[in-house]
């Protein structure tokens, strides 16, 4: 029988024939998270020249700082050895180039339901949305005083990432 993943699941033997982290302990040995979109776009860890196992990846449409993420970041923090979090939206993002009544539009003309209910996160304003995001990091009472905190945007034709904010 044939599965929609076989070309995945073959892709996964040839991976694993040569899989390099067996045993590794799950720190950021780089002491890094990042929290960034799940645009395909993005390559996180070659991105800023980490390799896997040196991050901690938070992947999310639009690349927020939601509860679960906080959740993430505060684990992140405090038992996985993280001293800088990152918050990297970018540009050409569906989320910030559309608003929530687009997105929910969008969604009811393909799938012929209504999604309203469902909150998308769209972003108005992206440099505010950072800054915002940093400061919710930030002001966490379970993020130490010393883990550091940016914000940037992540320009997906150049490469090249913009600072915005740091806390």
């Amino acid at each position: 029988m044939t599965s929609a993943f076989d070309d995945l699941l073959a892709a996964n033997r040839t991976y694993a024939e040569h899989h390099a982290l067996k045993g590794f302990d799950g720190i950021a040995h780089a002491g890094v998270a990042m929290v960034t979109c799940m645009d395909s776009r993005i390559d996180p860890l070659r991105m800023i020249g980490l390799e896997p196992g040196d991050a901690k990846i938070l992947r999310n449409p639009g690349g927020r700082v939601t509860d679960q993420v906080l959740v993430a970041v505060v684990l992140g923090v405090t038992l996985l050895k993280v001293q800088r979090v990152m918050i990297v939206e970018h540009t050409r993002c569906a989320m910030a180039g559309s608003t929530e009544d687009e997105l929910h539009e969008r969604i009811a003309e393909r799938t012929g339901t209504d999604a309203t209910w469902m909150s998308l996160g769209a972003i108005n304003d992206q440099e505010r949305t950072i800054r915002e995001d940093v400061h919710r990091v930030r002001s966490h009472p379970l993020v130490p005083a010393d883990i550091n905190v940016g914000g940037f945007v992540y320009d997906v034709d150049t490469g090249l990432l913009s600072p915005v904010a740091e806390a």
